[in-house]
Order: structure tokens, then C-alpha cells, then sequence
């Protein structure tokens, strides 16, 4: 194999296509970074370099325009060769492989590393058939705002996933850990009649490809094949699958309150703000309380043993005053997640889940994104 290619071009491709491959390969191949050049194999062919990874549950494959003296494939570690092109110098890169070894040349540097059998390396699974796409920016804020509330728990595999339902043209996204939830509904377009489904992918991969994909006016190319196991993502020249969880997702409509007794309006970014502040005294972060009044919320944390804070904001509330408690950092979570200059805070007693929604322009509540959060029991 012999290539010349555009050093950014390969290092963006390299680096997007690593960060999908474990830190811990079971086996060392698992570790690498399949290049093609036009061999015919399962990629890109002619002037182009189909670079890819796979680890048997998530694959990654983004094709690199390059011009191909000779045909090739070869496979190399994965980390190294992405650390080599993001520190190579703005020049083309020239690529060739001899006997065990691959040389990379670029400018005045030279890299030669030792390559690993491709015959050993497992084949990347076909896409599913292609189900539906979303414009790009779309699904890349609807997985950020749902991701957030994933759990991170390997021994709970329910909980670290992302549920997709699918019905019609709405698309809805949900994510738990138990403490709090998260939930995005967004319209789509199916490729044809699509049966009502629902699957549960892993969280930290589907936000990762969402990012990466999700590009401003770009479409992604959603894939779910019934049987496959499998959710294929395709947009920018970029293609990743990943193996769907086998596990039942909690049953979590019944969990959102139908009404609410209190609901307040505040600015984000002063709340934001201020729950850094106030839970600075929290230990550990345990709790920072709200207290909410006619056109006031009240933050305080800590205590007489590890010092206090306190402070207050301006807040339009509805209903009866009440005084809620939260862990901060999932409460600082899903006020970003709003992604609006205000949030709707929405309440039914101290006990019992509170909701925060995003706010518009016109002071209502925008559809489609809710943040359910469980308080903390309150002492006494």
C-alpha cells in the first residue's frame, strides 16, 4: 500500500474512529485502526482511504479522499496513530506499507510502526436498513440533553442506555439512573411506514456519534433493522453501529407527575450561578435547598458544622410557597439541558419528583424536552 493524503483530513478521520475503540482490547487487533486504500475490501475504493474500527460491539468507519499509488490494507494501533497525525506538521502525509511495517512521512518527520495481522481482524458489520434521518443538529441537542441523565452503572445495563421509541414521524428519547430522567420528543423522517419500536442504546456511544455527526444542516441517516441487534448512524462521510442493550427499560410514564400544586419561573444563568455558589458549604454535595415565596427562591446549603451559605433570587411562582431540596449537580445538569435563558420549575410536594422544562421567547413552556429530578428528603 502506498497513499498520499491531507494531514487533517486523516487525523480527523483517525482521531474520530479511535475514540470508539477500548482502552483494554480483550485481544490486540481490537485495539487497531483498519486502513484501506482501494482494495476492494468492505470500504471505499479508488481515490479515497476507508479508515475503520471495531471491537464487536461498536464500529466506526469515515472514508479520507487520497490519492492511491498502490492498493492496500494494513492495521496499526489505534491510540498511536491517532497521537502521530494530530502532532504532524500542516504538510501531506504519505503512507506506505513494507513487509511488517507501515512508514508515515510528513515534511521532515518520519514515523515507521510495527503493523498487526489484518487477517485476524473481524469483518465490520453491514449497516442496517436505513429507517429514517434527522437534520444533524437536531439529533446531536436531543441526545446532549437526554444523555446527561443516563446512569453510568455497568452492573445496572438498563440504565446506562438510551431509550429510542419510534412512532411514525416522533422520535422520543429517554434516559434514567434513577434519581432523574430526562426525555426529548422530536419529529423525524421515516424512509417509509415504520412500525412503532423502541430500542435502548448505549448512552455514552450514541452521544458520541450524535456529537461527531450532528454537524449544522448535515442530514444523519438513522438505520434499524429488525433482528440485527444493531443501530447504524451515517452522515459527513461517517458511518458507526452499535449493539443494542438486551435490557428492559424501566417503566418510566408513570413517573411523571399529571399535575403540579407549585411552579416558579427563574433565569437560568443567575440560578445557575448561585447553586454553584450556595453548595460550595454542602459537603459533598449533598443538598442545596430551595425555598420558594411569592416573587423570591431562597438557595441555602451546609450547616453549623461545616458552614453555611445562603442567597437569594428573583422568581415568579404560582401556587403555594414551598421549600424543595436537590442534589446540585443533578440540578445544575438539567438546567443546562434546557438550553433556554428561563426554566419552568414545576412542583407537587417537598417529596415527590419536580419537573424542569425549558421556557421560550413568549414566557411559555416550550413541547418537547422535560428534566425530571428526585428531591433530597429534607432533616426533620
Amino acid at each position: 500500500m502506498k497513499i498520499r493524503v491531507e494531514r487533517d483530513g486523516l487525523a480527523d478521520a483517525v482521531a474520530w474512529v479511535a475514540r470508539s475503540l477500548p482502552s483494554r482490547p480483550p485481544v490486540p487487533v481490537l485495539g487497531g485502526v483498519l486502513l484501506d486504500a482501494g482494495s476492494g475490501e468492505g470500504g471505499e475504493t479508488g481515490d479515497a482511504l476507508t479508515v475503520s474500527g471495531f471491537d464487536y460491539e461498536v464500529s466506526a468507519q469515515v472514508g479520507v479522499p487520497a490519492t492511491v499509488a498502490a492498493g492496500g490494507r494494513t492495521l496499526v494501533s489505534g491510540r498511536l496513530l491517532a497521537d502521530i497525525t494530530k502532532a504532524l506538521p500542516n504538510h501531506p502525509v504519505e503512507i506506505a506499507v513494507d513487509g511488517a511495517r507501515v512508514t508515515i512521512t510528513c515534511g521532515s518527520s518520519r514515523f515507521s510502526l510495527p503493523t498487526m495481522p489484518v487477517e485476524d481482524y473481524p469483518q465490520l458489520p453491514a449497516m442496517p436498513q436505513r429507517t429514517g434521518s434527522v437534520l444533524g443538529e437536531v439529533l446531536s441537542e436531543a441526545v446532549s440533553q437526554v444523555a446527561v441523565a443516563a446512569g453510568k452503572d455497568d452492573t445496572l445495563p438498563m440504565l446506562t442506555g438510551v431509550r429510542l421509541e419510534i412512532d411514525g414521524d416522533r422520535l422520543t428519547m429517554v434516559a434514567t439512573d434513577r434519581f432523574r430522567l430526562a426525555m426529548r420528543e422530536f419529529t423525524w423522517e421515516p424512509a417509509t411506514e415504520v412500525a412503532a419500536t423502541s430500542v435502548l442504546v448505549p448512552a455514552r456511544t450514541l452521544a458520541e456519534a450524535a456529537k461527531t455527526l450532528g454537524a449544522a444542516g448535515s442530514r444523519v441517516e438513522l438505520s434499524l433493522g429488525s433482528g440485527d441487534g444493531l443501530l447504524g448512524l451515517a452522515g459527513s462521510a461517517k458511518r458507526t453501529t452499535t449493539r443494542l442493550l438486551d435490557a428492559e427499560f424501566p417503566g418510566y410514564r408513570k413517573l411523571l407527575p399529571a399535575e403540579h400544586s407549585a411552579a416558579a419561573i427563574v433565569d437560568v444563568a443567575p440560578l445557575v450561578e448561585a447553586i454553584k455558589r450556595v453548595s460550595l458549604v454542602a459537603e459533598r454535595g449533598t443538598q442545596v435547598r430551595l425555598e420558594f415565596t411569592g416573587s423570591a427562591v431562597k438557595l441555602t446549603a451546609g450547616g453549623d458544622d461545616e458552614g453555611s451559605a445562603e442567597e437569594e433570587l428573583p422568581a415568579e411562582l404560582t401556587g403555594e410557597p414551598l421549600t424543595i431540596a436537590f442534589n446540585p449537580g443533578y440540578l445544575l445538569d438539567g438546567l443546562a439541558a434546557v438550553r433556554t435563558e428561563r426554566a419552568h420549575l414545576s412542583f407537587t410536594t417537598p417529596t415527590r419528583p419536580a419537573l424542569v422544562k425549558p421556557v421560550n421567547e413568549d414566557g411559555e413552556v416550550a413541547p418537547g424536552y422535560l428534566y425530571l429530578l428526585m428531591p433530597v428528603r429534607l432533616p426533620g
